[in-house]
């Protein structure tokens, strides 16, 4: 754990990961027609019942909605006394005992109601999942903002602020009192890690693990563009110490070559997964959930990458 580390590559990474013995496995959805689910979150508990939130669009539109699945057989299917979000993107955590739930709203352009102008994250609270609140919205074309709970009771918030300084994205991290200091300037002002990406590679946070000892394991997602205008996005992880801001190194978890072939939205997206979520398991093990290629849902066994940190005093 440093305060600053020497910043690598995707492709340094990349000479360091050793993939999972094991390839993924996808998930099957039904009863949303023909339309593709990916993004999801990690499976979760709600009511005494397994739930995934997933991003729901049809292969030639960016109109995404975000519905609550639960399975059955081994396919998920919608949860349809829950309310369906349009929104892309999904993530969840529990803070005091509330949801937080989030995705990210598009804005698109008054003439042909297509073109994508921007878009904001925003966050919903509630006791339960039927009467969700909007609770936030974040800064303008800002995606990949997290919450979570602190060992000491107050929040901890993880942003991504977009073309700073020359970045194509960074991460910020800040804390809070509570969720109700969260606002456009609080997320605005979160500090930022210089170390973790070039300048023109980019990375956001994803879900984060509130670990045994107080630090908190981030999963996350690095990307490129080659030369070619082809995307490159990987899972990854680090750990933070939240109150000196020491952190571990980048490290790349899974890589879209981990799971099985299938098609993607764009030739450009083929080299693509996005982190969803990880379900921490016995024996150092973990199941990571990440959308592929823009259409599917996968999942894989792979070593838990917060234990060794998990130790630590």
């Amino acid at each position: 754990m440093k305060l600053e580390w020497q910043t690598k590559t995707c492709k340094e990474l990349l000479l360091d990961y050793q993939p999972a013995q094991h390839k993924g496995r996808k998930l099957h959805f039904a009863g949303v027609g023909d339309r593709d689910v990916y993004n999801i979150t990690a499976p979760f508990m709600n009511e005494g019942e397994l739930y995934i939130a997933g991003r729901v669009e049809s292969r030639d539109s960016e109109e995404s909605e975000i519905i609550f699945f639960t399975c059955r057989d081994e396919v998920w299917t919608p949860k349809l006394d829950l309310p369906k979000y349009q929104l892309q993107d999904p993530f969840i955590t529990q803070i005091n005992g509330e949801w937080i739930f989030g995705g990210v709203e598009l804005y698109f352009d008054s003439v042909t109601k297509r073109a994508i102008i921007g878009w904001k994250t925003v966050l919903y609270r509630g006791k339960n999942l039927h009467e969700l609140k909007h609770a936030a919205s974040g800064p303008w074309n800002m995606k990949d903002i997290r919450l979570t709970a602190l060992s000491d009771g107050r929040i901890g918030v993880f942003s991504r602020p977009f073309g700073i300084e020359g970045t194509r994205a960074v991460i910020g991290f800040s804390i809070l009192d509570s969720f109700d200091d969260l606002s456009e300037t609080a997320i605005i002002k979160a500090p930022l890690f210089r170390d973790q990406f070039l300048k023109d590679e980019w990375g956001g946070a994803n879900e984060i693990h509130l670990l045994k000892n107080g630090y908190l394991g981030v999963l996350g997602h690095i990307s490129y563009t080659d030369e070619e205008g082809r995307l490159h996005y990987h899972a990854m992880s680090f750990v933070l110490n939240p109150w000196t801001r020491e952190k571990s190194p980048v490290k790349i978890i899974a890589t879209r070559s981990d799971f099985p072939d299938g098609p993607a939205k764009r030739a450009d997206l083929a080299d693509v997964i996005f982190s969803g979520g990880l379900v921490r398991k016995a024996c150092s093990l973990a199941d990571l959930y990440v959308g592929a290629s823009d259409t599917e849902a996968h999942y894989m066994e792979i070593a838990d990458p917060f234990t060794e940190y998990e130790q630590l005093a």
